[in-house]
């Protein structure tokens, strides 16, 4: 997890690519973009990564939990290149350590 975090710690806020859809969840379920934005670039609330099949040779993906406390955390679904793209966004408030088991 810690080589996941310094590649993280590697893209600045201009890097980061926020997809409509991520957009859209985030307004939905009251999660602040700049909130995100800050987990990506300073990912010191990262509680657990697991790496998913990409669509794309070139890219890839990573679900990822950011966790604020231990009934409270966000699920965030990035796919890394050269860019940071964020495709969603969910909100998890019920102990989130166990869905991670």
């Amino acid at each position: 997890m810690k080589d996941f975090i310094d590649i993280l710690r590697k893209y600045e806020e201009e890097d980061i690519i926020i997809t409509n859809h991520a957009r859209k969840q985030a307004l939905f379920r009251g999660i602040n973009i700049e909130e995100i934005k800050e987990n990506i670039i300073n990912p010191k609330l990262l509680k657990f990564v697991k790496k998913q099949e990409a669509l794309k040779p070139n890219e890839e993906k990573f679900d990822c939990y950011f966790g604020y406390s231990k009934t409270k955390c966000h699920r965030h679904i990035l796919v890394l290149n050269k860019k940071c793209i964020f495709c969603t966004v969910i909100k998890i408030n019920r102990r989130w350590q166990r869905i991670i088991k």
